[in-house]
C-alpha cells in the first residue's frame, strides 16, 4: 500500500521535474570597493601613492550599517591584519580586532586587548557576519561589530571617536606574532564613524622623498645641474 501511495505521488507531482534541493553555493569573497572611499565609507590606505585594497601595504575601510559598523581590512602578509581603537597614539589599553590566517587556510576574526606591548586574546568577540580570504599573499577580511556596547574595558563604544592603530604581521599556527614594522602607522587624529574620509598615508619608502628637506635638496640639485658648473 505504501509503495502504491509513493508511486501516485511520483506521478501526480511529476517527481522527475523536481529534484531534491541542493545547498546554495558559497558566495566568493566580494572584493573591496575603493571607489566608495570618502563617499559611502571611510578608508585608510598605507603604502604606495595611488594604491588600493589589493596593492596597499595596509588598507582599512569602515561604514555604518544600522546599529553596526562594517570593517574591511587587507594587508600584504600571510599572517594577520588588525585595527586597534585607542585613546592615544600608543599601544597599550587598546581594543583590537584582528583577522588571522591559520594553518588550515582559513581567515578568522579574533578579539584582543593590548596589555602594554602584549596582545591578550579576549573570549568575548563582538564580531559577526565575518568572512575572510587569503589570496595572492594577502589577508583580507570583512566583519561587523555593534556601534554601542555596554560599558566594558576591553570593548570600546564606536560612537565615540578613537585613534586607529594599524598593524599586520606573521602568524605561527594561527597565533599572531610581532607586527612587521617597528612603528606601525596610526591615524593622525581621532576617527569618527560618522565622518567618511579617504586618507592616504605614505609608507616609509615614500615618506623619505616627500619630506620638505628632500624636496629642497632635489630642487637645489636640479638648479645646479641646469646652471652647469663654472
Amino acid at each position: 500500500f505504501l509503495f502504491l501511495v509513493f508511486c501516485l505521488v511520483m506521478i501526480c507531482f511529476d517527481y522527475t521535474g523536481y529534484p531534491f534541493p541542493t545547498a546554495p553555493p558559497v558566495d566568493p569573497f566580494a572584493k573591496i570597493r575603493v571607489d566608495d572611499c570618502g563617499k559611502t565609507k571611510g578608508c585608510f590606505r598605507y603604502g604606495k601613492p595611488g594604491c588600493n585594497a589589493e596593492t596597499c601595504d595596509y588598507f582599512l575601510s569602515y561604514r555604518r550599517i544600522g546599529a553596526d559598523v562594517e570593517f574591511e581590512l587587507s594587508a600584504d602578509t600571510d599572517g594577520w591584519v588588525a585595527v586597534g581603537f585607542s585613546s592615544d597614539k600608543k599601544m597599550g589599553g587598546d581594543d583590537v580586532m584582528a583577522c588571522v590566517h591559520d594553518d588550515n587556510g582559513r581567515v578568522r576574526i579574533h578579539h584582543f586587548y593590548n596589555v602594554g606591548q602584549w596582545a591578550k586574546e579576549i573570549q568575548r568577540n563582538p564580531a559577526r557576519d565575518e568572512e575572510g580570504v587569503f589570496e595572492n599573499n594577502r589577508v583580507t577580511c570583512r566583519f561587523k561589530r555593534p556601534v554601542y556596547v555596554p560599558r566594558e574595558e576591553t570593548i570600546v563604544d564606536l560612537h565615540l571617536s578613537w585613534y586607529y592603530l594599524f598593524a599586520w604581521g606573521p602568524a605561527i599556527q594561527g597565533s599572531i606574532t610581532r607586527h612587521d614594522i617597528d612603528s606601525p602607522p596610526v591615524s593622525e587624529r581621532v576617527v569618527s564613524i560618522y565622518k567618511y574620509e579617504d586618507i592616504f598615508m605614505p609608507s616609509a619608502a615614500y615618506q623619505t622623498f616627500s619630506s620638505p628637506f628632500c624636496l629642497l635638496l632635489i630642487v637645489a640639485l636640479t638648479f645646479y645641474l641646469l646652471m652647469g658648473t663654472p
